[in-house]
């Protein structure tokens, strides 16, 4: 086991200080001023954090990159973080923002493929009051249209693409303003398909795949299909439509897609907002979960579903997984719950130590809450940088009051 760096840059100031618990404050240096730049071999996955949404933009080992959602909310109430770095510009935009200066970091100029978990506007983009349009006038910017003017997106996945009609038609403002943006991508040419469940040959490495034979993306449900485990293989968790009522359909969260990644020793779980709720034992086809985390299997970091809160990430999915990190992209005031924080945190469901990082946490969340205290953050872009091979990874927190890529905290190395 190699020993384990925690360190603490204090020039940053008190904003930043204040997001890392007191009684690490001692143990946190940061292991860069700033964060480097990608180098082949690497993986490198960041959870942005602009407080408005789910993003996660991947660079695989041999540069071919990946982004996961693209959330945007706008307005404010009580219940949400403040948009970081600011109101400046739109969520998306600054997702672009992150990920152009990365991607130009790394002399990578386009994403490779986005990946669309659910059809909520906290992963696709709400429709702003004052959107503006797209040149051809044909769909309003926001999330990952945003995203796409700023650095080329080459091909899109989604759960529902051509149809959008399970289980109920998506014909949400914000929905149809994604599906009009998908058709203009097709039209020009760009590549767009539906998520497939069970197989491992959807999401490849583009470039010098056989240089990494021990990477793998494995789909592991979309649309309550979930991987058996066995090849290909999958199983439906939900009922046929025609057996149930209109209001008893299965809901958009648990209709998620959910993958697991593979590097060497290094494993990586995300699966959007699927959900354990069963209607209090009713129905227990509608945790879709369980079912995926023990299809996935052990991993090395694991991001929370559904943000944290209460009706996911239950004692099954926890003692499925048993990685070393959690990771929990938050955004409201209930993100995450005092029954989640417990249930990642129990050694009764697996005794290993485990670090768990949140992309913000409200004050009154901490009032309420607190078990948040025991976070090794609770603001900032949280990056994982694995070694290549996979043997070891580092969790780098990443400020986002501006565009510097400061490096609050280094945490690691782990092994994988």
């Amino acid at each position: 086991m190699l020993p384990r760096r925690q360190f603490l840059l204090s020039s940053l100031g008190f904003a930043i200080l204040e997001s890392i618990p007191a009684n690490l404050l001692r143990a946190a240096t940061p292991a860069f001023q700033t964060l480097p730049a990608w180098k082949p071999g690497m993986l490198e996955i960041h959870h942005i954090a602009t407080n408005r949404g789910n993003s996660a933009l991947l660079i695989l080992p041999d540069g071919t990159t990946m982004m996961i959602d693209a959330g945007a909310i706008y307005g404010s109430t009580p219940y949400l973080s403040d948009p970081m770095p600011s109101s400046q510009h739109r969520p998306g935009e600054w997702i672009g923002h992150y990920a152009k200066r990365r991607l130009q970091a790394a002399d990578l100029s386009t994403i490779d493929t986005f990946l669309l978990t659910h059809l909520h506007g906290d992963h696709v983009g709400y429709l702003p009051p004052d959107g503006p349009l797209s040149p051809d006038g044909t769909y309003r910017l926001t999330g990952v249209s945003d995203v796409a003017a700023i650095v080329p997106i080459q091909r899109f996945v989604d759960r529902a693409w051509p149809d959008y009609t399970y289980p109920v038609p998506a014909e949400a403002d914000f929905q149809k303003n994604y599906r009009a943006f998908l058709q203009t991508q097709s039209k020009a040419g760009k590549k767009v398909e539906r998520f497939r469940s069970g197989v491992s040959d959807q999401f490849t490495l583009q470039h010098r795949a056989s240089d990494y034979p021990a990477f793998e993306i494995r789909n592991l449900i979309a649309n309550g299909e979930v991987w058996t485990g066995k090849a290909d293989q999958t199983r439906k968790l939900s009922p046929e439509l025609s057996t149930l009522k209109p209001a008893d359909y299965p809901a958009e969260n648990p209709c998620s897609c959910a993958i697991r990644l593979r590097y060497g020793k290094f494993g990586y779980y995300t699966g959007g907002d699927l959900t354990n709720d069963t209607n209090y034992g009713r129905d227990p086809w509608r945790d879709t979960e369980s079912p995926t985390a023990e299809a996935c299997g052990p991993v090395s970091v694991a991001v929370t579903n559904h943000h944290g809160y209460f009706n996911a990430n239950g004692d099954r999915y926890v003692r499925a997984l048993q990685p070393q990190v959690f990771v929990i992209p938050s955004w409201d005031s209930a993100h995450p719950t005092v029954n989640v924080l417990n249930t990642l945190y129990s050694k009764a469901i697996y005794p290993k130590n485990r670090d768990v990082f949140a992309t913000v946490v409200k004050q009154e969340n901490r009032i309420a809450n607190k078990k948040t205290e025991d976070l090794k953050s609770r603001t900032g872009h949280i990056v994982i940088r694995v070694e290549p091979g996979g043997d070891t990874f580092a969790v780098h927190i990443v400020s986002n009051m501006d565009e510097s890529d400061t490096v609050a905290a280094s945490f690691g190395p782990y092994t994988s």
